[in-house]
């Protein structure tokens, strides 16, 4: 069950603010979802465990081939530490990531009946899943409105002036604080795509942004 979202205050300009903020990321994207291919809770969990420090290209080009034959619990845990290792031999930290996959792959069927448990603790009770894979699973199926903090998220909003967190622990707060109701399912994948593809870390495409008007940080790139 989620937690209860803190509120910030916030002047009436600063909401108004982010409300359009968000207004225009919705506009652009009414129904944001990950890049990484996924067909199932299980294997949103895998793919999302995979993709830790790696790109999302990379993991489903990876799990394309690997899915095709362990998209279970039962079937990854059949595949076995050695087996797996072949798929994802091109993702960082793969020998870490089997270990991971196919501890959590058991625990799974032993603990949970062979599904995926949709509950945060258990979530994050499973071996290779943090905080920042359990927020991403959860927010990605709807179960609860999270919002992951990675190098993007934390870019972005910095420089949108919606976080001055120093961890993205602080950020997450700041942010989960301060994201109008309506938009917080969808907060985490609207600003991982503007960091990814627009407010991108060396050279923002300030005069392509469609929120360049509300940023206080586009005086510094243009």
């Amino acid at each position: 069950m989620a937690k209860p979202v803190k509120t910030k205050r916030l002047s009436p300009a600063e909401k108004a603010r982010i409300e359009e903020l968000f207004h225009r990321f919705q506009s652009l994207s009414d129904d944001p979802r990950t890049e990484l291919d996924y067909d199932s809770p299980y294997t949103l969990v895998v793919a999302v465990a995979l993709s830790a420090q790696a790109t999302d290209v990379s993991v489903n080009k990876a799990t394309a081939r690997l899915f095709q034959v362990a998209d279970t619990p039962q079937k990854m845990l059949e595949l076995g530490e050695e087996g797996l290792i072949p798929y994802i031999a091109s993702i960082g930290l793969y020998r870490t990531k089997a270990k991971n996959v196919i501890a959590a792959a058991k625990i799974i069927l032993e603990q949970h009946g062979g599904e995926v448990p949709l509950d945060r603790a258990a979530l994050m009770a499973l071996p290779g899943v943090g905080r920042k894979t359990a927020s991403v699973v959860l927010n990605e199926l709807r179960v609860e409105p999270a919002i992951a903090v990675d190098t993007h998220v934390f870019r972005v909003s910095h420089r949108l002036g919606l976080s001055t967190g120093k961890t993205p622990d602080q950020v997450e707060a700041d942010l989960m604080a301060i994201v109008p109701e309506p938009y917080l399912t969808r907060a985490h994948h609207w600003l991982i795509l503007h960091g990814r593809y627009t407010c991108v870390a060396r050279k923002p495409k300030c005069l392509e942004c469609p929120v360049a008007d509300l940023c206080p940080s586009k005086k510094l790139f243009v």
